[in-house]
């Protein structure tokens, strides 16, 4: 048990340290609508403001790309990091990025000709709105490039410990974003053309500040290589697009309850709820992380078939993300007066209560779609298609869409907000209902909820699992793996060396990880009998710590220097190292 739950601290650490970058990440492409409406209302107009509306499903759909190619791409990179297969990693990552570069071009030449030549019609006939749309729209067209490959670079970053550059880079692009928007939209006067340029030339920003890293000598990645192998393309595609899919349920989802809106509230109705969505993009961002943080972990998690950190992710969703969730929406829902304020200022408009009940209402759904998002992540990274359709579907369109027809003749505005609840209710009984329906019973502990397959990973008797958090608990560590190994058959010497190996390595991060700051850390160690061989895993936060480095720095004249690990690698058949999101993982096999 004090094992189980040291794995499970190690892994809550390991999320919320990686958690800030993400929610930047997120914040920053949130932050692009919520600057343009805030400048479109105030130095604009309402048909800017309209404009901007216009413009959020096709920037979903742009969305709903960029999480595909991301979402497969590092999905298969966990996979194949979690088997230390490096080659693949860099062919997937440059595959990604060349898909997202033709993509990018694809779509250029789509807003450059549809702005131009004023075939918007389908988004507005309004002959006020529409020449304002098709400026917007060509302002936009500049920002699709960077935009879908600073993405992809931001996820990789985070796989290669750099989680502080996108964070870095996620501020300038805020700032650039904000000081253009004044030069171009306050100062120029380029109206709705400047306001969608400043934050084009703020995702070329965010972009390149990520970008100059993968050019230094020290990167393990490259942007682009030959390395890769076309074919992986559909692979690619085939596991991001559910998770996509839920972007393109929302473009849908966005289009029938505008109109539901227009029809029984009037416009007032649709204005308060780009109102109320647009600034809740900010809170928002706090979910969209925490999927991407678990995402990673997550994907890692299969391909080392790590069954216990695997669910521990899941755990920690339910005791911590959740409840931290809860917190923010008690905020938001105290200071809904005050965010209406920020868009309309006349409260005897009819608006203005519309969009402060938007503010009361709609927190209520964020913890719910929390486990939504994670389930949804956890299904695209085991293969569990029919689940994650399901809740895509569901989540994205149906449920919304349904309860608000149903709700809206005589709830009115409100049934949006409560359809939006009433959905995140319903994707969450569909969680436990399908695995009841695997499982054929009730889920007893978390392991039965995600319905993980029974062959997944070793039995529970083939491992053993030991938490190191002192030099004291190093010194146990011997005997007790050396009896685990003999007591599964493998052979004295092989088990005696089993234990000193450990002792030695376990030893090494103490000396040089504990002591090197004034963090609590502890090393997770995992011992496996797979067929005849004994793999030894050291999982541990510390300050990167590649033993290899010792043993290629020591005299050969000193055969004192360093006896230790030159020992360790001198009698194992292959041992690994490699720094995964922050963490030292070094694979011992004998």
């Amino acid at each position: 048990m004090n094992n189980e739950r040291s794995n499970m601290e190690l892994t809550s650490r390991l999320l919320f340290r990686l958690l800030p970058m993400q929610i930047f990440l997120a914040l920053a492409s949130s932050m692009n609508a919520i600057i343009s409406g805030l400048f479109a209302t105030n130095f604009i107009g309402s048909e800017a403001m309209t404009a901007v509306g216009l413009y959020s499903p096709i920037n979903m759909f742009i969305f709903a790309i960029s999480t595909m190619l991301v979402g497969g791409a590092t999905i298969m990179c966990g996979k194949y990091m979690g088997r230390d297969e490096q080659e693949k990693v860099q062919g997937i990552f440059s595959l990604g990025n060349i898909l997202a570069f033709l993509v990018a071009l694809l779509f250029i030449a789509i807003y450059v000709v549809a702005g131009i030549f004023d075939l918007t019609g389908v988004m507005t006939n309004d002959p006020a709105v529409r020449p304002i749309f098709n400026q917007y729209l060509i302002g936009q067209s500049f920002g699709l490039l960077p935009l879908l490959l600073g993405n992809q670079l931001a996820a990789f970053l985070s796989i290669e410990n750099r989680a502080s550059r996108t964070t870095v880079a996620s501020f300038i692009f805020l700032i650039v974003n904000i000081l253009l928007n004044f030069l171009f939209v306050d100062k120029l006067q380029m109206e709705a053309f400047g306001l969608a340029l400043a934050s084009s030339l703020g995702a070329w920003a965010f972009f390149i500040a990520q970008a100059v890293y993968f050019f230094k000598p020290s990167a393990e990645l490259r942007l682009f290589s030959k390395d890769l192998t076309w074919s992986e393309t559909s692979q690619i595609v085939k596991i991001g697009i559910p998770g996509a899919a839920s972007y393109g349920y929302q473009t849908l989802r966005g289009l029938i309850v505008n109109k539901l809106l227009e029809v029984f509230v009037g416009s007032a109705g649709v204005s308060a709820l780009a109102g109320s969505d647009n600034l809740m993009r900010i809170a928002w961002t706090l979910p969209a992380g925490m999927m991407a943080v678990s995402r990673m972990v997550i994907s890692i998690s299969v391909g080392e078939e790590d069954k216990q950190t695997l669910t521990d992710v899941m755990r920690n969703m339910f005791r911590r993300f959740i409840p931290l969730m809860c917190a923010v929406c008690v905020l938001i829902m105290a200071c809904a007066v005050p965010l209406t304020k920020l868009y309309y200022r006349d409260t005897s408009d009819p608006v203005f209560m519309m969009t402060v009940w938007g503010f009361r209402i709609l927190p209520l759904c964020m913890p719910l779609s929390i486990i939504c998002m994670h389930f949804t992540v956890y299904a695209q990274a085991t293969g569990k298609q029919v689940l994650v359709h399901l809740l895509s579907a569901l989540d994205g369109v149906v449920s919304v869409v349904a309860f608000t027809a149903l709700l809206i003749p005589s709830v009115g505005m409100n049934s949006v907000y409560v359809a939006n609840v009433l959905n995140g209710v319903v994707t969450t009984i569909v969680v436990f209902a399908y695995s009841i329906i695997i499982r054929k019973c009730f889920p007893k502990n978390m392991e039965e909820l995600m319905v993980i397959p029974d062959g997944f990973g070793v039995e529970d008797d083939q491992r053993m699992d030991i938490s190191v958090k002192s030099m004291e608990d190093v010194v146990s560590v011997a005997k007790e793996v050396q009896d685990f190994c003999e007591e599964r058959g493998i052979d004295r010497k092989r088990s005696y060396y089993a234990g000193l190996f450990l002792e030695e390595m376990a030893g090494n991060v103490v000396d040089h990880g504990f002591l090197k700051d004034k963090k609590k850390h502890n090393i997770d160690i995992r011992v496996v009998k797979k067929d005849d061989d004994v793999i030894m895993r050291i999982k541990d936060d510390c300050v990167a710590f590649d033993p290899a480095t010792r043993r290629d720095l020591a005299d050969p004249k000193d055969i004192a220097k360093n006896i230790g690990i030159r020992m360790v690698y001198k009698l194992t058949d292959r041992i690994d190292y490699k720094n995964m999101l922050g963490l030292n993982v070094l694979t011992v096999r004998i």
